[in-house]
């Protein structure tokens, strides 16, 4: 393996690094304006910086070769898959190299038998499950943009169906991962158990590309359901339509999906998707899977459970189209709310509280949007606690700065309540001031020994997930 001699100034080890990538990597490897530009944000564009250059990796070993390079010369990698997160996950700092794993997108294995396969990290959730469409099974987390599966374990992914498949965390079996000195290790395997040394693979699920880099996951595959059904009903009483959702977790209905979109969300989703045939009032979106029998038993208890909290009774959606139709708007809800006020700025947040405190969070949220003077829209996956508000302001840094100011009331409640900071968007950038009073000095000071140990010369993402402090070098 190629040794670049350390010398003093970032700039000068960047110029001998990337004379060595070119030189290994040949035409993997851009420092085109416009590339680099792509690469420079994910999706919170006031976090952009751009990248020295831009790598784009299609193998386990060019991710390694890239890495042991950067790593003999201190220079910074940070992962890239299809940069929709929205923390500033894969906003590069100074001085660094952005590693695309958008190419690496082959379906190494299918094991249907055991419904696991494995996959190459930039493959998406999409392309997977039209590649298994054949083989009965289906991958169904579910984060609803077009997100590598690689950057799904990285974040720790989420979404519409997390209620009843779990998230990336319970249905990733192992992986592969490229450590910051170039080593390869796997992690897991194919069992659905295993009582043997420490659980690396729960480690790196959620690491956000500090610890090492994802190239191939083993994933838990599920059968596609004998009868799907999708809902909605309509509240007058946004703490009504709330309460229905919680109470079908804590009736034990194994819902396959429950969402719920505010008023100022579905007056955006009727204009901007179409859905004229319903109100502007809160929503719940529902969606049942199982056996016929398993599928009626569910709609009677949630019909039960809404009608006693005042719903105004369920519009069905029982055709593939129909069904689509539904989700599509629910997956397009920042996009709604954007084309509300062409122009102005759109700024997503999430957090997460326990389901008996949901209620009372969203119900303060609303207060909170109000008291501010803007104009915000509050959607979620509340059958896991789990919401999202996407607050409207002035695409100016005064716009901004009130927009944050919000953001910090509605996560300072959600931790007030036993809650995190984040269900599933992370922390990247965006939330680290929260991380101290969520975990605690003393467990950030054991992260920080765990990014030290594994990452000693903090060349990957460095600046992410962990505020600085004690322990914390590179």
């Amino acid at each position: 393996m190629p040794n670049v001699s350390f010398v003093p100034h970032a700039a000068d080890r960047l110029t001998a690094v990337l004379a060595q990538l070119k030189t290994y990597l040949g035409e993997k490897i851009s420092t085109n304006h416009a590339v680099c530009e792509a690469h420079s944000h994910g999706e919170a564009l006031d976090l952009a910086r751009m990248p020295a250059a831009v790598i784009f990796a299609q193998t386990t070993e060019d991710v390694s070769t890239a890495l042991a390079i950067c790593h003999a010369a201190y220079v910074p990698v940070v992962a890239f898959g299809a940069g929709t997160s929205v923390e500033g996950h894969v906003t590069p700092p100074e001085h660094a190299i952005s590693l695309d794993l958008s190419r690496m997108t082959e379906v190494l294995q299918v094991n249907a038998a055991d419904m696991d396969c494995r996959v190459q990290a930039g493959l998406t959730r999409q392309d997977l499950n039209a590649r298994l469409r054949d083989t009965g099974l289906f991958f169904p987390v579910d984060p609803g943009g077009e997100a590598t599966l690689g950057g799904m374990c990285a974040t720790r992914a989420s979404g519409t169906a997390a209620v009843h498949y779990g998230t990336m965390k319970e249905n990733v079996l192992g992986l592969t991962v490229v450590m910051a000195n170039g080593e390869v290790i796997k992690t897991g395997g194919r069992v659905r158990k295993s009582a043997t040394g420490y659980d690396l693979t729960s480690l790196f699920v959620g690491s956000e590309g500090t610890l090492g880099i994802i190239t191939e996951i083993q994933l838990r595959l599920h059968g596609i359901p004998e009868q799907l059904s999708a809902a909605i009903c309509q509240f007058e009483n946004l703490e009504d339509a709330v309460r229905t959702a919680v109470e079908i977790i804590q009736a034990g209905v194994p819902i396959a999906r429950v969402e719920l979109m505010d008023d100022v969300q579905m007056a955006a989703s009727i204009r901007y998707s179409g859905l004229d045939e319903l109100r502007p009032i809160t929503t719940l979106f529902f969606e049942f899977a199982g056996a016929p029998a398993s599928v009626r038993e569910q709609v009677a208890v949630t019909e039960m459970l809404a009608g006693d909290n005042n719903g105004l009774g369920f519009a069905w959606a029982d055709t593939p189209d129909e069904r689509n139709r539904l989700w599509k708007a629910r997956h397009n809800a920042f996009w709604a709310v954007k084309a509300l006020c062409p122009g102005a700025r759109v700024i997503s947040t999430d957090c997460i509280v326990p389901i008996s405190r949901l209620a009372e969070l969203i119900v303060g949220v609303k207060a909170d949007i109000q008291a501010s003077g803007l104009q915000a829209a509050i959607l979620g996956h509340v059958g896991d606690g789990n919401f999202h508000t996407l607050i409207i302001t002035d695409d100016s840094p005064e716009g901004y700065g009130q927009a944050l100011e919000l953001d910090r009331r509605i996560v300072a409640r959600a931790l007030e309540l036993e809650g995190s900071c984040s269900g599933e968007h992370g922390v990247g950038l965006g939330k680290l001031e929260f991380l101290e009073r969520e975990h605690g000095e003393p467990a950030l000071t054991v992260m920080r020994t765990l990014k030290v140990a594994l990452d000693p010369r903090n060349i990957l993402n460095p600046g992410k997930l962990l505020p600085e402090g004690l322990a914390y070098i590179g």
